[in-house]
């Protein structure tokens, strides 16, 4: 049974990083895609896996998501993960860019359409699933069980252990079980 917080929020990171561990432990899950803007919530998570043998795989704000040419993680926090062996991934948001440029202009886009569905579950439960699409685009995680930590703003707030695919193969992710998340959001 998944556990499910009174608010949405930074103050449930320790406890999704908690309930992450139990579950690489407890299920033998080896890679964990974690959702950080700034670096924050990814530092907490490599001393929690530290000492565990995972695939940690950090995704990041693409360039250009406040303003072009900026990104909010800064280059010291990257080295620092990267450092204590985490994968840092910097990529396209897949309900977000190209989806985000057509709803200004047209006022509709696919996209814009699966991450509103997604968001009926919580703001945490659309980026896992965004996060997990580009960890997989990008060749950092196989097409085999992970676990998505994600949140609200910031921090986390959402666990989730889900089969990674490709974003062109979307409809074949499967979100096997929710083990944290918001009641409500």
């Amino acid at each position: 049974m998944g556990v499910y917080f009174s608010k949405p929020g930074p103050e449930n990171t320790e406890k999704c990083l908690e309930i992450a561990k139990k579950a690489v432990l407890e299920r033998g899950i080896k890679h964990i895609v974690v959702a950080s803007t700034y670096g924050d919530t990814a530092l907490k998570a490599v001393k929690v896996f530290k000492d565990l043998e995972v695939n940690l795989v950090v995704v990041t704000h693409n360039y250009g998501f406040k303003e072009p040419g900026s990104i909010e993680m800064t280059p010291e926090v990257r080295r620092e993960l990267e450092s204590l062996g985490a994968k840092v991934y910097t990529g396209s948001l897949v309900f977000r860019n190209v989806g985000t440029a057509i709803r200004s202009q047209f006022g509709y886009s696919e996209e814009a359409l699966i991450a509103s569905v997604l968001r009926l579950f919580g703001q945490g439960m659309k980026v896992c699933v965004e996060i997990t699409l580009m960890a997989s685009d990008a060749g950092l995680i196989p097409p085999e069980d992970v676990i998505a930590i994600a949140g609200t703003a910031r921090g986390a707030d959402t666990v989730v252990i889900l089969k990674a695919v490709p974003s062109n193969m979307f409809f074949n992710l499967k979100i096997r079980e929710i083990l944290a998340k918001p009641r409500d959001w």
